[in-house]
């Protein structure tokens, strides 16, 4: 892989990624709604669908909902699913499988979010089943990896998160597409977001990792996203960082106006 440095990412090279992970909120009367005002408030916006790349993560009950407005009216949204099993069938009563997410066509899965890592006791074998069952059912998996507080005085900034990916990617050998979230766990919901320099500096070793993992090329193409406390007020700093391509924003991305304006980073950024 060629070096990482701050010439490496050129305008065009990757696609900037705005994802939203609304968690267990909005049911899907209120999930259509939302895309529906989303998509106007982007349109009217003017927004570059092919510059930037933005995203729902709704429910599992939200999902048909939120699919079948897509097709229907055509939008340029894309949508994701919050969890996969790593089982494709069989007697694992309240688990989803690959195969029917990828069924509603489903773009985007996250797969080992700290929320399931922590409430879930979801282990980093766990995760690399997950990512495995949705690369088998040609699903992109955005890979959750970060630190708490006391990983982050222990063993520092990165060593965690590498460790992390590492392990995720264990049985994705013939991944053609990934996408990796760094989500400091003691700056989600804190209002404490990390600095973009914090930020560029685990990313930049995930980005090694995939290159040693899945090979140079991959890892050149792979967004890598920030998220933690993200708002319109602090996403341009995180996307000056050669290798931040975009935000995976939690409580922001059930503010409209909020998440549509961080969605236009570029307007913040200046470029």
């Amino acid at each position: 892989m060629a070096s990482v440095g701050a010439n490496q990412k050129r305008a065009g090279e990757r696609v900037a990624f705005i994802a939203g992970n609304w968690k267990m909120n909005l049911d899907h009367l209120q999930a259509i709604a939302f895309v529906q005002k989303l998509a106007w408030s982007l349109k009217d916006a003017r927004h570059d669908f092919s510059d930037t790349e933005v995203a729902v993560f709704p429910p599992f009950t939200d999902l048909r909902s939120v699919q079948t407005l897509v097709s229907a009216d055509k939008l340029e949204l894309k949508y994701g699913a919050q969890d996969v099993s790593r089982h494709l069938s069989g007697a694992y009563t309240g688990e989803i499988s690959a195969e029917f997410l990828k069924a509603l066509d489903t773009p985007y899965v996250l797969v080992g979010h700290s929320e399931r890592r922590q409430y879930h006791r979801e282990t980093d074998d766990h995760i690399a089943d997950k990512v495995a069952a949705a690369v088998k059912n040609g699903i992109v998996p955005v890979i959750c990896v970060g630190e708490t507080a006391e990983d982050l005085e222990l063993y520092g900034p990165s060593a965690v998160p590498v460790s992390q990916l590492h392990a995720a990617l264990a049985l994705a050998g013939d991944a053609k597409e990934i996408v990796v979230a760094y989500e400091p766990v003691w700056a989600i919901g804190s209002g404490q977001a990390a600095t973009p320099e914090q930020a560029e500096q685990v990313a930049e070793q995930l980005r090694y990792v995939i290159a040693e993992v899945l090979g140079g090329e991959i890892a050149d193409a792979t967004r890598i996203l920030y998220g933690g406390s993200v708002k319109s007020s602090n996403i341009a700093g995180f996307l000056r960082q050669p290798n931040v391509d975009g935000a995976l924003v939690g409580g922001a991305s059930l503010d409209l106006a909020e998440f549509a304006s961080i969605a236009q980073f570029r307007k913040h950024v200046g470029t």
